[in-house]
């Protein structure tokens, strides 16, 4: 990404809603990793790691960034040991971790999807288990997907394939952020469907950010219930390597 987006993700992903929710579904599925060193793809200037390391103390973390001022971020601020290299070239040994993620990486220009994750499944231990996040429907490409260099967007039934064909085993795909996908649509495809239109991340007031954080909260309580959601704005994916 710019280095104007990461200025903007540093400063915003702490609080704003998106990450906080983010996190949640990403943290929910990485509880059922085996134990082990657990990798953040992508893990921009580690946000995701710093709650982990909270949620999960005693399990080594690791980070990879591209881009290298936010590699550095990232280790200040999370702690994790943190590398500056590429998804598709993963620095690190074959079957070096129990559990990998990464959160709307595949997705970018500048990354390979079917190296990256070769590599992916490479660098985890048999049975080890990968947690994805990925943008949904290549509809929904706006003025934000074009700042933060996003090339890719994925339905879950797609998203279930590309898996598949990588050789991961027991894969699962499901939608969310559905209750606010009218909004999202709103936002992408009339308010800000111009060339020179910023991304989504941005400040919020504190009475809007609470109130679509709360709606994240409440379709996470109807998905524990058992509902699943035809469409949303975000495809979560876990996958296991080794056992078809």
């Amino acid at each position: 990404m710019d280095p104007a987006e990461y200025a903007l993700m540093d400063a915003a992903e702490d609080g704003m809603w998106w990450y906080r929710a983010l996190r949640a579904r990403l943290a929910g599925a990485l509880r059922s990793a085996p134990p082990g060193a657990l990798l953040d793809i992508g893990c921009g200037t580690g946000g995701l790691l710093r709650h982990l390391a909270r949620e999960a103390p005693g399990r080594p973390l690791y980070g990879l960034e591209y881009h290298p001022a936010a590699a550095a971020r990232a280790a200040a601020k999370s702690g994790a040991a943190i590398v500056s290299g590429d998804a598709a070239r993963l620095p690190f040994a074959d079957a070096a971790f129990a559990a990998v993620a990464s959160a709307d990486v595949l997705c970018h220009a500048a990354v390979d999807e079917t190296r990256a994750l070769a590599e992916m499944r490479r660098v985890l231990t048999p049975g080890g288990l990968l947690v994805l996040n990925l943008p949904a429907f290549e509809w929904l490409h706006s003025a934000h997907d074009r700042r933060v260099h996003n090339a890719r967007r994925y339905t879950a039934g797609g998203a279930r394939a590309l898996l598949r064909r990588a050789g991961f085993g027991a894969v699962r795909a499901r939608y969310w952020n559905a209750l606010l996908l009218p909004l999202m649509v709103a936002q992408r495809k009339l308010l800000a469907r111009g060339e020179s239109d910023a991304s989504d991340v941005a400040p919020f007031p504190p009475w809007l950010d609470a109130s679509l954080h709360a709606a994240t909260v409440a379709e996470a309580a109807l998905t524990r219930l058992g509902l699943r959601w035809p469409a949303g704005g975000s495809v979560l994916l876990t996958a296991t390597a080794g056992a078809a």
